[in-house]
């Protein structure tokens, strides 16, 4: 398991000079027009956006340690919905690609310590990273048609559900198994590692 996850980690790191060029251009830079556009790009933008993906695994990740993880991941979702309807109605939240590779450093810090976080601490933190990273999402969609915004923010709440829910129950399968705490460290490890990168893209643009 330890070195499947090794392996797993090093693919991430290999993608992330492409991750900044994908995470916006699903449908190649074009605004969607149809239902299937919006879907699709719903469906996707979380997944080729390694930060925004990265953030809902450390979510699962954490939200396995409690009895209500899944609530709590759902929480998450809601709360990234959220805050795509912020963007949506034309607020401005100065740096917010700033805040979310932020956001995706402290989930991994955490979870590479292996902090003990309550419920009401969890709630607190997945909403606030929830409200970042949704706002962030919704710039791919701003100025949509009704039609593919509509997709759009389907297509979005399934694939974050299911991808935290499914890191939720294999983080908790890890643990159950095999007792390898030391693993979900490593998968924290990776992610405090790709939301440094994403904050030094960020400061540091290229040439």
């Amino acid at each position: 398991m330890t070195r499947q996850i090794t392996r797993l980690i090093a693919v991430v790191f290999a993608s992330l000079p492409a991750a900044p060029a994908l995470a916006h251009h699903l449908m190649g830079g074009k605004m969607p027009a149809t239902f299937a556009d919006g879907l699709l790009s719903g469906l996707g933008h979380p997944v080729i956006g390694l930060d925004h993906f990265a953030a809902v695994v450390a979510v699962g990740c954490l939200a396995a340690a409690h009895r209500a993880g899944v609530a709590l991941a759902i929480a998450f979702v809601v709360a990234m919905m959220a805050g795509v309807a912020v963007h949506l109605q034309g607020a401005t939240v100065p740096g917010a690609e700033l805040l979310v590779a932020l956001s995706v450093i402290v989930l991994g810090a955490i979870l590479l310590t292996h902090r003990e976080m309550k419920v009401v601490a969890a709630l607190a933190l997945f909403v606030a990273v929830g409200l970042v990273h949704g706002y962030a999402l919704g710039e791919s969609i701003y100025g949509a048609e009704r039609t593919p915004l509509v997709a759009y923010l389907v297509g979005l709440a399934v694939i974050q559900s299911v991808v935290a829910l499914a890191a939720m129950a294999i983080a908790r399968m890890t643990v159950a198994r095999t007792k390898e705490i030391h693993s979900l460290r490593l998968i924290g490890a990776g992610i405090a590692g790709v939301g440094l990168a994403v904050l030094m893209q960020q400061l540091i643009p290229p040439p």
